[in-house]
């Protein structure tokens, strides 16, 4: 497999505005927050056929490190629903074996596979780590939960303790 060293963020075409706030802590100075956006590569415009806006998507995702999905009601039902973009992006994200952090942009810091992930990801057998939407807590997740994700034995949905958000500084 070629090397994979950018960050793909998947989201269901209703949270758009939040993969933009995204872009925008990377860009702003002032947030500690980077990533490499698989995005910026093998653009697909809206005009491009299916096909071709599928081969974009995979071409893409084989250049990942790893996955932000937005976890939204819109995105578990896109990401479940076996016929969208989202949900042919979390089939190959899952074919591929890639880390995903679930950044639930209703803030929950616990995953609700009920809510806001796609079924596929709820899956027992499959890790997925679930945060709250934010650039310190999302950073976090890619810096250490990315990282143990193809050495470890877990299964399921996960999430952090209380105790992690804490040391961030991140207090409810």
């Amino acid at each position: 497999m070629s090397y994979r060293n950018k960050t793909y963020v998947a989201f269901a075409s209703e949270d758009i505005h939040n993969y933009r706030l995204m872009t925008a802590w990377r860009a702003n100075k002032n947030i500690e927050f980077d990533f490499t956006n698989a995005h910026d590569i093998y653009e697909a415009r809206d005009t491009s056929t299916p096909e071709t806006i599928k081969r974009r998507l995979r071409e893409r995702l084989n250049n990942t490190k790893q996955v932000v999905l937005l976890g939204s009601p819109a995105a578990r039902r896109k990401g479940g629903d076996g016929s969208s973009f989202l949900a042919y992006e979390v089939g190959a994200i899952i074919s591929l074996g890639l880390p995903v952090v679930v950044a639930n942009l209703d803030g929950a810091r616990r995953g609700k596979s009920g809510t806001n992930i796609p079924a596929p990801l709820t899956d027992e057998d499959y890790f997925a780590m679930s945060v709250s939407f934010g650039p310190t807590i999302i950073k976090y997740a890619l810096n250490h939960y990315v990282p143990d994700f193809n050495n470890s034995d877990k299964t399921g949905p996960h999430n952090y303790n209380e105790s992690v958000y804490e040391s961030l500084g991140l207090n409810k």
